[in-house]
């Protein structure tokens, strides 16, 4: 049987992925998926497709396309989610900080560079008219290191998912200030140019068996349960986030890619385009 090695975030959004692997349809298929969780988000991951590690990663569009343009030899396959991604801009509960507004120059906790969490801050930073060069930085690795480098004051704000981080604002870890959603869909699947090329047929397949899953996957018997279970959510906070999240079938479309690209360019954060149809591979 022969294995994919699939990396993604360790949240709500993946739980497709896990009822696939438990109830082995992917096995059934002839398809050893093997799940990576990535705590460090699309920096990590991107490392990973680089280093072969994994065949294919659930990533964030923006990070896999900036990461294409410096030389990961990758492509996507296929949007994941199809609706924009909320990030919750944090600071530390006790933190001197009550708007956004006041944040401009301090600095951002970022897992990695080239994370959703550094690229975000500067479209943060644009949607504030900040100057973008100022910004500053600390690497924090994960949602624990942030956590870390907020209550010492290493850092005075951080990006995350806003339905990922809501436990820490109910406990009084992290108070929000506004959130900032993506301008384009927000997690697609791309897999290393080298595991496309030696398996076509199974990650086609893959992804036929994911799609039909994501398909049913919102009217599953008490799956808002399951997921608040699984990611120690609240109910009503998976349920709102359950009506504003939307699993796509499909490809990115190259006016998409488009656009994303437009925005990384505009912020400096790429120093070319590439034609939209280089980052993309039909199945």
């Amino acid at each position: 049987m022969k294995t994919i090695k699939v990396g993604g975030v360790p949240e709500h959004f993946n739980l497709p992925w896990h009822l696939c692997i438990e109830e082995k349809l992917f096995e059934a298929r002839g398809i050893n998926v093997i799940w990576k969780d990535f705590p460090g988000g699309t920096g990590a991951m991107n490392k990973a497709l680089r280093a072969g590690e994994i065949d294919a990663a659930v990533i964030l569009t923006e990070g896999i396309l900036k990461d294409i343009i410096s030389g990961n030899e990758s492509k996507i396959i296929q949007t994941y989610i199809g609706s924009p991604l909320v990030w919750g801009i944090h600071v530390a509960a006790a933190s001197k900080y009550k708007s956004v507004e006041e944040l401009k120059n301090t600095k951002a906790a970022i897992s990695r560079k080239g994370s959703g969490s550094h690229l975000m801050a500067y479209v943060n930073a644009q949607n504030h008219t900040w100057n973008t060069e100022e910004l500053e930085f600390e690497i924090v690795k994960d949602l624990d290191g942030a956590v870390e480098a907020l209550k010492n004051d290493k850092a005075q704000y951080f990006m995350w998912e806003h339905f990922t981080t809501k436990p820490l604002v109910d406990n009084h870890t992290f108070r929000r200030l506004a959130d900032c959603p993506t301008p384009w869909p927000c997690f697609v699947i791309a897999a290393r140019n080298e595991s496309l090329k030696n398996e076509p047929d199974r990650l086609k397949t893959m992804l036929e068996i994911l799609n039909r899953e994501t398909q049913r996957f919102k009217n599953l018997p008490k799956i808002a349960e399951k997921l608040s279970e699984n990611y120690d959510q609240r109910l009503e906070d998976i349920e709102k986030w359950l009506n504003i999240t939307h699993w796509s079938q499909e490809q990115i479309t190259e006016n998409e890619v488009e656009k994303v690209q437009d925005k990384l360019l505009e912020l400096n954060l790429i120093s070319k385009k590439q034609r939209s149809s280089e980052f993309i591979h039909n199945l």
